[in-house]
């Protein structure tokens, strides 16, 4: 069986840890190296899977058995981590958001296409069963035609570089606007025209936002809102949601894409919490990105998707600024 082989670069997003658990069940896939900057971080992997390491990406990226990349850095490092993965000719998925700025993402994108080196976004929630099902749905003129749309992503509050500005471009309003906003731009195949915003930081003592309500206007007439924040507290049972409405002329669609949960009263723990047996999503992406690569098909989400979704919280972030 051939195998695509990866290169992990970073693990400064704690979706790094889990897309290497979930690469280690794909049969057809093999991490045989990874690059970050600290050693402690990745020491753990490191040494019980005898893995490659390198201090820097430099050094993974000339590898002449990597096939592709997997970048979970800090959003700052994507475009150079991108743009020097490509001049390498090495396959990218890159975390979310694609970028901190419109001219670095176009910039990534351009050198992606001048190279013919294929992009692809990291949205996971794209392959929850219930997302699907919603999109099918609407597809299929279920609720008649679509009116409005709100979509949910309330999380905890992750910390560390996420609250720093200078490392993550911004907060709860880029970090979770982003998921919502492809799932919708996906959904509905068209971008939102008009985009306003409100911010707060409600909950924690942080440098960035930990909350926002974004409103959009479609091309096709449809008005939508999404609720993001990080307003989570670490008592709450489970780390967050992702939750949409859709309202048709015909119907409404309420989909919880996290409901298929226990409920588990620890003792140990001191609070009660949901242990999630659903969709895993991570898993599917992952399957997705290595089967189409190689099988030699076009990714699933490109790095247009990942504009288009990061244009949304941009532009709200705009609207804030124009207005003050």
């Amino acid at each position: 069986m051939r195998k695509l082989r990866i290169g992990m670069i970073s693990f400064a997003h704690s979706h790094a840890f889990s897309y290497y658990r979930q690469l280690q069940l794909i049969e057809n896939a093999e991490v045989t190296a990874i690059a970050d900057l600290h050693y402690d971080r990745v020491k753990a992997i490191v040494e019980r899977d005898h893995v490659q390491f390198y201090p820097d990406h430099l050094e993974l990226l000339k590898l002449p058995d990597i096939d592709a990349v997997i970048i979970c850095s800090e959003n700052r490092h994507h475009a150079a981590l991108v743009t020097d993965s490509a001049k390498a000719g090495k396959l990218i998925l890159c975390e979310k958001p694609l970028g901190t700025g419109r001219v670095e993402m176009r910039q990534m994108i351009d050198i992606c296409h001048e190279l013919q080196v294929q992009l692809m976004t990291a949205f996971p929630c794209r392959y929850l069963s219930s997302v699907i099902r919603v999109k099918e749905a609407v597809a299929q003129g279920e609720i008649g035609e679509v009116i409005a749309v709100k979509g949910y992503n309330r999380g905890g509050m992750p910390g560390g570089w996420f609250v720093d500005p200078a490392q993550s471009g911004g907060g709860a309003l880029l970090d979770h606007t982003v998921h919502v906003a492809d799932m919708l731009n996906w959904m509905l195949g068209v971008q939102p025209r008009v985009v306003h915003a409100e911010k707060g930081t409600l909950f924690h003592d942080i440098a960035v936002e930990d909350s926002g309500m974004v409103h959009l206007e479609y091309d096709n007439g449809v008005i939508g809102v999404i609720d993001t924040s990080w307003s989570r507290n670490p008592v709450f049972p489970y780390w967050g949601d992702v939750k949409l409405d859709v309202i048709g002329t015909e119907g409404i669609i309420r989909m919880d894409a996290f409901a298929q949960v226990n409920e588990v009263y620890s003792i140990e723990q001191g609070r009660a919490r949901y242990s999630y047996f659903g969709d895993k999503m991570d898993y599917y992406m992952l399957q997705d990105f290595v089967n189409r690569i190689l099988d030699g098909r076009p990714v699933a989400i490109t790095g247009e998707d990942g504009y288009a979704a990061a244009e949304v919280a941009l532009s709200a972030y705009d609207y804030l600024e124009n207005r003050t």
